[in-house]
């Protein structure tokens, strides 16, 4: 929902009058509670630098997103990466499938991008050394996955989330297309904000109505006025997620009107204007 709720508090206080009766002194004061749609850094500043890397997040950092977004990948001796794809051909000068390589070996790679006059180089960032950049700073939105169709990465997730405290302090969301994975995370942290996430052409209003997480994470062509009012009346959130860059700013602009509580932006300033009119 868009805008802001004023919530009024009355503090009633008792004060000694002249004739020693005490009477009533009603105070007021208001609460304004933020209630604009998160803006979530989609894999960091990508617009602007590597995606998934730290300086990526420390640019989205200052920009004052609401989370950072990231993806989380398995090495093959049990290491949390980010990186969002199966394999490192597209993002890094490595080939094949990050599950091959231990992170030793992955350390030798290096992300890849380019700005016509350079070339641009950092390396892939473990998730230990992200949450060590910002430590309780931001707000971090994980996403997990299946390693070889099997649960493997989510009692390390939550290790390291425990290790640097950020489970207390509410500032971690979980998201993933696996519902195991997701039930996993809640045996293991049940106080863990989630987020179902349905693939584009996938989506289910009644599978999404049911579920038993807060949060629903919908590609932005399958997003309708009744998807985002129904889940409403179930008290979940709509966030909204993009994978065509092309029409993305576009989407963005119909979905407002449907008043969505999240969106996964490659566009952070782009977002934020259009949210702040």
């Amino acid at each position: 929902m868009i805008g802001s709720i004023v919530i009024s508090f009355l503090f009633v206080t008792l004060s000694a009058c002249d004739n020693n009766q005490s009477v009533a002194m009603v105070s007021q004061s208001a609460i304004e509670i933020d209630d604009t749609p998160r803006v979530i850094a989609h894999r960091g500043a990508n617009e602007w630098y590597n995606e998934s890397t730290i300086t990526a997040y420390q640019i989205a950092a200052e920009t004052g997103v609401d989370s950072l977004e990231m993806d989380l990948r398995m090495t093959k001796d049990g290491e949390l990466i980010v990186m969002h794809d199966e394999t490192m051909d597209r993002t890094t000068n490595g080939k094949g499938k990050v599950s091959d390589y231990t992170l030793e070996e992955i350390r030798a790679f290096r992300t890849m991008e380019s700005d016509d006059s350079k070339e641009i180089t950092e390396k892939i960032p473990t998730l230990k050394e992200i949450l060590e950049t910002f430590h309780d700073t931001q707000n971090y939105y994980i996403e997990t996955r299946l390693v070889d169709e099997k649960l493997a990465m989510e009692e390390k997730l939550i290790q390291l989330l425990e290790e640097y405290q950020l489970l207390d302090k509410e500032l971690v969301t979980i998201q993933s297309f696996s519902e195991e994975s997701l039930m996993k995370i809640k045996e293991l942290a049940p106080d863990t904000e989630l987020a179902l996430l349905f693939r584009k052409g996938s989506f289910s209003l009644e599978k999404a109505h049911t579920v038993d997480f807060p949060i629903i994470g919908i590609e932005s062509t399958d997003v309708t006025k009744k998807v985002v009012e129904e889940l409403h009346k179930k008290g979940k959130e709509v966030h909204v997620y993009f994978i065509n860059k092309k029409t993305q700013k576009e989407e963005q602009e119909r979905v407002l009107e449907y008043e969505v509580d999240g969106y996964f932006t490659d566009y952070i300033h782009f977002t934020k204007e259009i949210l702040a009119h």
